[in-house]
């Protein structure tokens, strides 16, 4: 069936009016944010919402709570449960929210009442959801701002105008049809989440210091040398980003796995499967196997196991607990010294063939569940990002109307 045939059956030659958003909303308002350090405002009861908590899903509580005095004192105001929230400040800016309990929201949040007897709160969620880039190109400012005008002049389409009762009838089957998918999503994310805290236990329980027979060794002990990258080599090939005969060695700029792909060289200078740690910024510790031939830059830290002591693999999961901590005030850093002073339990460290034997079951276990976490081509993750897009596919396809000639100014 095409597109337009399933619209033409779903709306059956209806008229389709565009709306502005504050034709069919009962009020859209914006909070306030109580006078922060006045420490009788915060640790209340009342929720209060923030933009970073506003990311295209349902809202069930918030991250702080205000005090009914803090709520005097602001322009924060309670807004009932089933409001759309669009968040209207910097990096947030167009995220889409539902609140699910009655809440108050500081002044970045545009909350939008629905007319419940125009316009059903679900399908203008997932109207809304559809036009997150065109809602973030009205921005202006250094920090993309909007402001509630441009939410209120935002355009609806509403089917079949002259009969409400018709109408909402239309929009209650578009949202059942985009909640199937979106329940199936939240099923599955679920289901990863689950999936996430049985490997945490497992791999905690596994990796456990209190073991029987476990040792805490030093990574300077079980390393058979632990150096920082150095420069880019001057036969490198910066940027390229698939390998050739005359470049066809991997240079790594950070610890997490291709992103931090920098180019490729024809020469190396690790020859060996190694542990690399990022050592400087925002993501200092995080840390990834290599196992092929590559060069470092000098943002990592390389590890190589001593392969009759400890596993490169068992090496990279037992990091996973291990605190690696950077040098304190500016950026944060990583030093060589730092690293070979980290500590890491070790079972059977006096009987090598059965330690090595041990560590490899571990792996064997941990390497399933990532398997099921983690990969990008196996398991939930990918079943989740084919949910997503079958999702946005129907979305596009149910919300197809067309538009008007209409511009959305400040």
């Amino acid at each position: 069936m095409s597109n337009m045939s399933f619209m033409e059956k779903l709306l059956d030659g209806v008229e389709v009016e565009w709306k502005a958003l504050g034709e069919v909303s009962l009020k859209i308002s914006s909070g306030g944010t109580p006078r922060t350090g006045v420490a009788e405002y915060y640790g209340g009861d009342i929720p209060w919402l923030r933009t970073q908590e506003v990311d295209f899903g349902e809202i069930w509580d918030t991250g702080v709570k205000i005090t009914e005095a803090g709520l005097k004192s602001s322009s924060a105001n309670w807004i009932p449960a089933n409001c759309v929230i669009v968040a209207m400040y910097g990096a947030t800016v167009g995220k889409i929210g539902i609140n699910k309990i009655p809440m108050t929201t500081n002044q970045a949040c545009a909350n939008i009442q629905l007319a419940d007897n125009v316009a059903n709160y679900r399908y203008v969620f997932h109207f809304l959801l559809s036009q997150y880039e065109y809602i973030k190109s009205l921005g202006a400012g250094s920090q993309t701002n909007i402001n509630a005008g441009i939410v209120k002049k935002l355009q609806i389409p509403i089917p079949c105008p002259g009969n409400p009762k018709i109408s909402l009838e239309i929009q209650a089957e578009i949202v059942r049809i985009l909640d199937t998918f979106t329940e199936l999503t939240a099923e599955l994310t679920a289901e990863l989440t689950a999936r996430k805290k049985q490997y945490n236990y497992y791999r905690d329980q596994l990796l456990s210091a209190e073991n029987d027979g476990v040792e805490w060794k030093t990574l300077e002990h079980l390393c058979a040398s632990i150096s920082a990258g150095g420069d880019v080599p001057k036969n490198s090939s910066k940027g390229q980003t698939q390998p050739t005969d005359e470049y066809p060695y991997p240079i790594y700029a950070n610890a997490t796995g291709e992103k931090g792909l920098y180019g490729f060289t024809d020469d190396y200078k690790i020859d060996s499967d190694a542990v690399t740690i990022a050592a400087r910024g925002a993501k200092v510790g995080y840390h990834t196997v290599r196992e092929a031939k590559f060069t470092p830059i000098i943002r990592l830290i390389v590890l190589i196991a001593n392969k009759n002591l400890i596993s490169t693999r068992y090496l990279n999961y037992i990091l996973d607990m291990t605190f690696i901590g950077g040098t304190e005030g500016g950026i944060p850093q990583l030093t060589v010294p730092m690293v070979k002073k980290l500590t890491v339990p070790i079972p059977f460290p006096n009987d090598p063939k059965k330690s090595l034997a041990e560590q490899a079951r571990i792996v064997a276990i941990l390497d399933k569940f990532d398997t099921l976490t983690s990969s990008i081509t196996e398991g939930l993750p990918r079943e989740i990002a084919l949910r997503q897009q079958q999702y946005e596919y129907y979305r596009d396809l149910l919300l197809s109307f067309p538009k008007p000639n209409v511009e959305v100014a400040a």
